[in-house]
């Protein structure tokens, strides 16, 4: 865990699409939740079993590294990312952020930026 300075920092220099190698360490319940994901910086990376594959055999396994990019980052201390690897990623991903992220393809490059009303 870092600091309330530290992550305000890193999340200074992240954007949105930014792509990171990354290291899947922990795929706690396939299918169910996510995985957590090693960037390389000193807050966690974590992607959401809304973009993964809706079947839990299709995720990447403890160990493998891919590419990801950075989907959100808010005041929690931790980095949401998106496989960048299709294969890795719900089927229908196109529908999905038309649905519930409809601004995704403009947010692209641009800094993250913190929605939530508490900060």
């Amino acid at each position: 865990m870092v600091t309330d300075d530290e992550w305000t920092r890193i999340r200074q220099g992240l954007r949105f699409g930014q792509v990171f190698d990354g290291t899947v360490v922990k795929v706690p319940r396939p299918g169910a939740v996510g995985i957590f994901v090693d960037i390389g910086l000193s807050v966690g990376g974590f992607v959401d079993v809304l973009l993964l594959p809706e079947q839990g055999e299709n995720w990447p396994a403890e160990g493998t590294v891919s590419a990801f990019e950075i989907w959100w980052a808010d005041s929690r201390q931790q980095i949401r990312l998106k496989p960048s690897d299709s294969r890795y990623l719900r089927h229908d991903f196109a529908e999905f952020v038309e649905r519930f992220r409809p601004g995704w393809p403009l947010d692209v490059g641009h800094p993250v930026r913190d929605l939530d009303p508490r900060s």
